[in-house]
């Protein structure tokens, strides 16, 4: 089975792919997006068909105290329009500190700031969509 990983951001889209097994989760793109969700949805439909994509696992930025917010808010309803579209299941995964974590791995691997902010939203995707499997393997 295979896995596409989602991290929507205010701006961007992280992307990460599975192995064919869905063992393995691996960085794939960022795409911008400047709230045009629809145009967003269409290059994920591609994506998922070149792909050959079973499922989706989209993050869950909850607040800190478990609640949800505005850009929690967001993720269901970009949820419910991809499995409207796309006919797939998505699967919402908690995501709270996946881009500082992200952010964390970069540094310590002392990639320079320019470069951070291009890879840091997929990045954080394959965080996302790593957590997912192993939870898979328990």
């Amino acid at each position: 089975m295979r896995y596409l990983g989602l991290d929507l951001g205010s701006r961007t889209l992280g992307m990460a792919l599975s192995d064919p097994s869905g063992i393995i989760a691996s960085s794939y793109k960022v795409i911008k997006h400047n709230e045009e969700y629809e145009k967003l949805i269409t290059e994920i439909e591609e994506i998922t068909r070149r792909e050959h994509i079973d499922k989706i696992v989209l993050g869950l930025p909850k607040n800190m105290d478990n609640t949800i917010g505005p850009k929690a808010k967001l993720s269901y309803e970009f949820k419910n329009m991809i499995e409207s579209k796309l006919n797939k299941e998505v699967i919402l995964v908690d995501e709270r500190l996946t881009t500082k974590e992200a952010t964390n791995i970069l540094l310590k691997n002392d990639t320079s700031r320019k470069k951070r902010k291009k890879v840091v939203d997929s990045l954080a995707a394959t965080i996302i969509l790593q957590s997912y499997l192993n939870g898979l393997k328990k």
